[in-house]
């Protein structure tokens, strides 16, 4: 199995260059059927990483690019009247897809964005009274551009960013990286040689064998201690979650899982914390003048020691 997300990193690699760990991260969210919101200033690749990666997954893929003046509807879609048949009959919308990216999410009013609350949550879209479940494999990719946040766009409530498996922020790239794109990119679009390498129901299995990835009651505390620390570190306002102490869970699970191990180590649980509860808490107005929220969490990791490493699978 971890040959084939060798292939699957490899093949979107062709594309995106140095971006690695994101392409794993990703790629665990999509184990768990996750959402990923993916941040980073205009130009950094983030929208192409999102097509790259659905383009190397047999399934739908669908983008919305979202402005101000985007309705729900226009995401969920809606019941019109066919005056030929004299029947209403459902138009869907591009949230009925395997693979959806977002693309720019805060610049949709609150009101747009809240129309993929129950989507991204259950897994299923109400239309006029009528729900509609979605196919499987389903996962939303949003991106937002952090420096506009005074500019004609809506911050994501708490609520929403609750929703997303995982926040990663993509940073520039490095004098050699960007050399090695401007070599790729002069003479042709990479994407266009990109082929399908996962099919929808590989995706599936893998989804059930992952949740098979054995976690030690050591792992357990582990992770619960991180998570309660949050909720009483008198520095964060908002702490984590059950669903994010549950997605922390999983990435750990997903971490194993794509390196070919079936047990989960504590080094696991240290590479995906960071891009799992992040973006789900909140520094108190004091703490947020003279600290970052990654200063505390690093402080949080540094203050909970990790259970010693056995080095056995169950």
């Amino acid at each position: 199995m971890k040959s084939t997300f060798e292939t699957f990193k490899t093949m979107i690699s062709n594309v995106i260059v140095g971006k690695e760990a994101e392409i794993e991260l990703m790629m665990i969210a999509l184990l768990h059927g996750g959402h990923v919101l993916l941040e980073s200033v205009p130009g950094t690749g983030k929208t192409m990483l999102a097509k790259t990666f659905a383009k190397c997954l047999h399934a739908d893929f669908q983008r919305i690019q979202f402005t101000p003046d985007v309705l729900p509807t226009d995401v969920t879609g809606m019941q019109f009247f066919n005056a030929k048949t004299q029947e209403f009959e459902l138009r869907p919308g591009p949230i009925m897809t395997n693979i959806l990216l977002a693309d720019e999410i805060n610049r949709a009013t609150p009101r747009t964005q809240s129309s993929l609350l129950e989507v991204m949550e259950e897994r299923q879209v109400t239309i006029d009274r009528e729900t509609h479940l979605l196919k499987e494999p389903f996962m939303v990719i949003a991106t937002q551009n952090p420096l506009e946040s005074q500019q004609g766009t809506f911050p994501l409530p708490a609520a929403q960013l609750d929703r997303f498996f995982m926040k990663i922020t993509m940073s520039y790239p490095s004098y050699e990286e960007e050399q090695e794109i401007i070599r790729r990119f002069r003479i042709k679009q990479p994407l266009e040689d990109i082929s399908a390498v996962l099919s929808p129901a590989e995706i599936i299995e893998m989804k059930m064998r992952v949740r098979e990835v054995y976690v030690s009651e050591d792992i357990e505390k582990y992770l619960l201690l991180i998570v309660r620390e949050t909720r009483e570190n008198p520095v964060i306002e908002i702490g984590a979650s059950p669903r994010a102490t549950l997605a922390l869970l999983r990435a750990s699970q997903g971490h194993a899982f794509i390196k070919g191990r079936n047990y989960v180590i504590p080094d696991d649980v240290k590479k995906v914390a960071p891009y799992v509860l992040i973006h789900r808490l909140s520094l108190t107005t004091e703490a947020s003048l003279t600290k970052t929220m990654e200063q505390v969490f690093e402080a949080i990791f540094t203050a909970i020691p990790a259970p010693v490493e056995e080095g056995v699978s169950s």
